[in-house]
């Protein structure tokens, strides 16, 4: 019998109504993005920040992106530049995030930013945000629906998986279609990128160019602590597993199915990969595997994605 679930709900103009208002009261809710699921709060709202970080189990200093539906309310909050222009008009709405300098007459609460000079935006492109986004006066703070280090949520049951009823509202998008964070990059300076996403290095370097000198740098965004993206079990990278009561993640046709074999793409699609990835890990994970084994991922296109994701979880 298909179980019901009392806050998970499909998209309709009451739902959106009753999300609207919680929000507006400082409540937190879940939606979907094209990426990942998300905690929304206002992000002018110093109650509603504070939920999201008890609620996440977040570090202070990882801050949040802020979601915004145009360009025009987010020009209250950041300073806009010429690299953003040109990205912005080619990749948004979409799964790309900017880390530009923060407008002094911001009404954006410095616990959002990590008070930092700096605010991460994003302009998201799912119709479930859209709608609420379209109705409401302010943006919305949303990191990823999930205990901090775990596991990024793709489908309304992950989200209800990791937070049970803490949460009054979770709405039902399907499966996020991109399936892991988006590209962060940083426009303060000489444009670099922070994390990497299904946008690509060189997506971006037919717009803008592109930093690429490695060295240490305050934390401007998520997905930067050494820790992230944990299924709860170990992760092994780049080996294949001499038990059968290990999982072992593949691509292509390079190995013959087995009962523990699990294939994030059978034609070695990388970005079909990375929208599998988070779902197949956590497949793995309720199906009582102890470890996760990985193949070698190609670090090129969304592998360098994937493979970022991979490494931090396997810590």
């Amino acid at each position: 019998m298909k179980k019901n679930y009392s806050n998970i709900f499909s998209l309709c103009e009451k739902i959106i109504r009753k999300t609207v208002d919680s929000l507006r009261l400082g409540k937190i809710v879940a939606l979907p993005t094209e990426t990942v699921y998300g905690l929304a709060g206002n992000a002018y709202s110093l109650k509603a920040l504070k939920t999201i970080y008890k609620l996440k189990k977040r570090p202070k200093k990882n801050p949040l992106i802020i979601h915004y539906c145009n360009l025009k309310m987010a020009k209250n909050d950041v300073l806009l530049n010429d690299n953003f222009i040109k990205l912005y008009k080619k990749f948004c709405p979409g799964p790309i995030t900017f880390v530009l300098k923060k407008n002094r007459k911001s009404k954006i609460k410095s616990l959002a930013n990590a008070n930092l000079e700096t605010v991460a935006i994003r302009f998201p492109n799912h119709k479930v945000i859209r709608s609420i986004l379209k109705k409401i006066n302010f943006p919305l703070a949303m990191p990823s629906a999930n205990i901090s280090s775990n596991l990024s949520p793709v489908s309304a049951l992950d989200v209800f998986d990791e937070f049970k009823n803490k949460i009054n509202i979770i709405i039902n998008g399907g499966k996020s279609k991109v399936g892991i964070e988006s590209t962060v990059v940083d426009l303060t300076a000489k444009p670099r990128i922070l994390r990497p996403g299904i946008i690509t290095s060189k997506n971006l370097k037919r717009f803008i160019s592109i930093n690429h000198t490695r060295k240490n740098f305050e934390i401007k965004s998520p997905g930067l602590l050494k820790k992230h993206y944990s299924p709860g079990i170990p992760v092994i990278l780049n080996k294949k597993p001499n038990n059968i009561n290990y999982a072992f993640i593949i691509l292509g046709k390079k190995y013959k199915m087995q009962s523990n074999y699990f294939n994030l793409s059978k034609k070695a699609d990388l970005k079909e990969a990375a929208s599998n990835l988070y779902k197949t890990m956590r497949k793995i994970k309720k199906s009582g595997y102890k470890k996760i084994y990985v193949m070698r991922i190609p670090n090129i296109g969304p592998g360098v994605a994937i493979n970022d994701r991979l490494k931090k979880a396997s810590k």
